[in-house]
């Protein structure tokens, strides 16, 4: 049966006060208690939206928080039509990663759901579909317009280039160091704007 709007909203704020406890205290150091407090929520009520307890709630927290790395990296991400525009979008991405440092709560949301499990896959899957989508677009716009090289696979462009983000953030998160990130942003970039000449 479908939330209404209030219940959604509810669910919504238990979910937002659970993101921000985690990202204040650490996964680790979230209580439903504490959740409950900060959201004046009563225990029956977060039952209700969450039956599954601490599980579920963290699962609602994952989601949330894979939602926030799409939106955090908007308006720039949905709009790859220029190399400008790559290039703001990279620094997007540098300056967002650089902010967060070593504590990305979507990891330590789905870590602490006990590693990987259909549902964290999901999650991941669906966080990493809608990402390279996006990149895959602006690809496909730039070889509209003639600066990438048609014959150039954008979805597997698309592919490679996240693969390098997401490894230059792993690497951010394990030295402090956003160098792997900018360098594979860099090269990606280079090699998208160096098909076409190589087309010729």
């Amino acid at each position: 049966m479908p939330l209404t709007r209030k219940g959604a909203a509810t669910r919504q704020r238990i979910v937002e006060g659970a993101a921000d406890q985690l990202r204040e205290q650490g996964v680790f150091a979230v209580r439903l208690e504490d959740v409950m407090a900060r959201t004046a929520t009563s225990k029956s009520q977060l039952f209700h939206y969450f039956p599954g307890g601490k599980d579920e709630l963290l699962l609602a927290v994952a989601r949330h928080e894979a939602s926030r790395v799409i939106d955090d990296q908007q308006p720039e991400l949905g709009s790859l039509t220029s190399w400008d525009a790559w290039q703001r979008w990279r620094e997007k991405v540098v300056s967002r990663y650089r902010t967060q440092g070593s504590d990305c709560p979507l990891h330590a949301s789905l870590a602490q759901l006990g590693g990987t499990t259909d549902a964290t896959r999901t999650v991941a899957r669906d966080l990493l579909g809608r990402w390279q989508r996006q990149l895959a677009v602006g690809i496909y716009h730039m070889q509209g317009n003639g600066e990438i090289a048609p014959g150039l696979d954008a979805d597997r462009e698309a592919a490679a280039l996240l693969a390098g983000v997401q490894g230059g953030v792993l690497i951010l998160m394990s030295t402090g160091s956003s160098a792997h990130l900018e360098a594979a942003l860099d090269l990606g970039i280079a090699h998208l704007q160096a098909s076409v000449h190589r087309d010729h």
